[in-house]
């Protein structure tokens, strides 16, 4: 089922179109990298999933619906998780008070989300969710842990508000590969298991091979598949 929907997408910075007429659908439970050479417009392309920003022309539906005609807000806190490659954790919190730090953002309340006795039981299961033990992290400070367990807790933290959509920019660009081959498991577990829509923009082969679905984006996004 599809969930994102691209419609003749294009956009341009000033001088320098970026994409042009770019036609896709994302659909839930799939992993999709999209590769490409640098300044081809593959984070231009994220940033336009994630309603960062606007296309210039067409438009980009949610669940049927064009975002620009709803509350974007709303759309990027509740439905979107975006996972950067720097990954953006508060140093000065800990592991468990950023992932509850993006829950309070959200706005949404444990009895939307599950059964679940307290924030805190919830947000252990998230850690364990992403393959770390909470009564070992929980409570240690961002720059006390390893760049692998901080990309970790950075998923968690954008599984916090249970979104249908990852999205994730060069996740595993800090990582080694053994690494990263543990955090793309990390990615089909959510894809396959939970029915997430999982997007990376990757510019790893290895990385790239283990999705489901390659989009190789090209000046104005002539894609291959």
């Amino acid at each position: 089922m599809s969930v994102i929907e691209l419609k003749n997408i294009s956009f341009s910075y000033p001088n320098n179109p970026v994409i042009k007429n770019l036609d896709y659908d994302f659909e839930e439970g799939t992993v999709y990298a999209i590769t490409g050479k640098s300044g081809a417009g593959k984070t231009t392309l994220l940033s336009l999933l994630s309603g960062i920003m606007d296309p210039g022309s067409g438009y980009i539906a949610y669940k049927g619906y064009p975002i620009d005609e709803s509350d974007k807000y709303i759309y990027r806190s509740r439905d979107v998780g975006v996972i950067f490659q720097e990954y953006n954790l508060l140093p000065k919190f800990t592991v468990r008070e950023n992932i509850e730090l993006a829950l309070d953002i959200s706005g949404k309340q444990l009895s939307e989300i599950g059964q679940y006795k307290n924030k805190r039981q919830y947000v252990d299961s998230l850690i364990r969710e992403v393959g770390l033990n909470p009564e070992e992290i929980g409570n240690r400070r961002i720059l006390h842990i390893s760049g692998g367990q901080q990309q970790r807790i950075a998923i968690a933290r954008a599984l916090s508000f249970q979104p249908s959509v990852i999205l994730a920019d060069e996740p595993t660009g800090n990582l080694d590969l053994d690494t990263s081959i543990d955090i793309m498991r990390v990615f089909t577990h959510l894809a396959h298991d939970l029915n997430r829509c999982v997007i990376i923009v990757t510019h790893s082969p290895q990385v790239a091979e283990l999705a489901d679905i390659r989009l190789e984006i090209q000046p104005f996004s002539r894609y291959s598949i």
